[in-house]
């Protein structure tokens, strides 16, 4: 009998190698789908009022969320470089020839970014520098892309059942349960995760809106030639940018406000870099510095303290690189929801006798 439980145990081990070394092989898309299944988990449930299956409400979730993330980076990313372009020729800062990109000639506006848009592009050939510079450059292209694909779709595969499987997984785990530890400390962990994390969600969101209000507001009142380019877009990507630790907001407003006063400079018109300072002003005040002092210590979990958090932001990606951005606020989750309720009780720790005035326990609910 004991030989049979060595042999499988050892099977056992030897599968959890295996898992533990594709885990690791891919532990950036598994760390992004814990991330967003517990940033959409409120959201995927609030769904069930509309009366929708399981699986719709999990397409859902992830189509209302995932495909306007890429293509507002998307879009963003090749209307900077076309924009660049213009400016450096509009404004002869360098020398055009001894710098020209041939996969960008032709390229002198932005399309509708929609099916009628880019169909029309393509007709008359606006694509065509774009079509030629990925087909020159295919092999390099196609390694990054693959990579990147089979990385999102690994992460979009395990969010999709996460979604769908989360409490069967929590169940799983509740097999093991000893005296409640394991119950007990599950359930405190799942439900700060949520808290921390919806919280950035909501935290984008709300961001996202305060920026395009101040950008729109901001080019109601300034004049054309220091107007916020494509607010609506800038507030977008601002709101997303306030993920990154430490910088945030300032990788979006600050480059925005130096394009705004740029041509100024160039054309002479001094004045009206007063307009450009009002604009620095709002984003850092009413964008950056408010929202900051608002809404971060409100959508930050229950328990978790928000300097921690804040370190954990920073430190992660300069410790594990691009993953450690969302892998870092989980595990600081993990272990201080740990070293708050099941440690206390491992090491033998009572329930405290005497209570505060306002405090209650849970057997008083009974």
């Amino acid at each position: 009998m004991d030989e049979k439980r060595f042999v499988v145990a050892l099977f056992g081990l030897l599968v959890a190698v295996v898992v533990g070394f594709l885990a690791f092989r891919f532990i950036a898309a598994f760390t992004v789908s814990v991330f967003l299944y517990y940033s959409t988990r409120r959201y995927y449930g609030s769904l069930r009022r509309l009366k929708l299956p399981a699986r719709v409400r999990a397409v859902v979730v992830m189509a209302s969320l995932a495909l306007p993330l890429l293509l507002i980076v998307s879009y963003a990313t090749v209307l900077l470089i076309v924009q660049a372009r213009q400016f450096v020729t509009e404004y002869a800062l360098i020398d055009v020839a001894a710098t020209h990109v041939s996969w960008l000639d032709g390229a002198e506006s932005v399309p509708d970014f929609t099916v009628e848009g880019l169909y029309t592009a393509y007709q008359s050939g606006q694509l065509s520098p774009f079509v030629t510079f990925l087909s020159e450059n295919a092999i390099v292209l196609t390694s990054v892309a693959s990579s990147f694909v089979l990385n999102l779709f690994v992460t979009t595969i395990v969010t999709y059942y996460l979604l769908l499987d989360g409490r069967r997984i929590r169940e799983w785990l509740l097999r093991f349960d000893d005296d409640a530890i394991i119950r007990e400390y599950l359930e405190a962990v799942d439900a700060e995760l949520e808290a921390v994390l919806f919280g950035n969600l909501l935290n984008v969101v709300a961001i996202s809106l305060i920026a395009i209000a101040a950008f729109s507001g901001y080019n109601a009142v300034a004049p054309a030639a220091v107007e916020v380019p494509y607010p609506a877009l800038a507030g977008a990507l601002t709101g997303i940018a306030s993920l990154i630790p430490v910088v945030g907001m300032k990788v979006v407003y600050l480059p925005l406000t130096g394009i705004a006063a740029l041509p100024v400079l160039l054309d002479g018109e001094s004045a009206l870099l007063v307009y450009v300072l009002g604009l620095l002003l709002v984003a850092v005040v009413v964008v950056d510095t408010v929202p900051d002092l608002v809404l971060r210590p409100l959508l930050s979990g229950e328990d978790t303290h928000v300097g921690l958090l804040m370190l954990a932001y920073t430190l992660g990606p300069v410790v594990l690189g691009f993953y450690g951005l969302f892998f870092a606020p989980i595990l600081l989750v993990v272990g201080l929801t740990f070293a708050n309720t099941a440690l206390p009780r491992l090491l033998g720790a009572d329930e405290p006798e005497t209570l505060a005035s306002n405090q209650m326990r849970l057997d008083d609910f009974r």
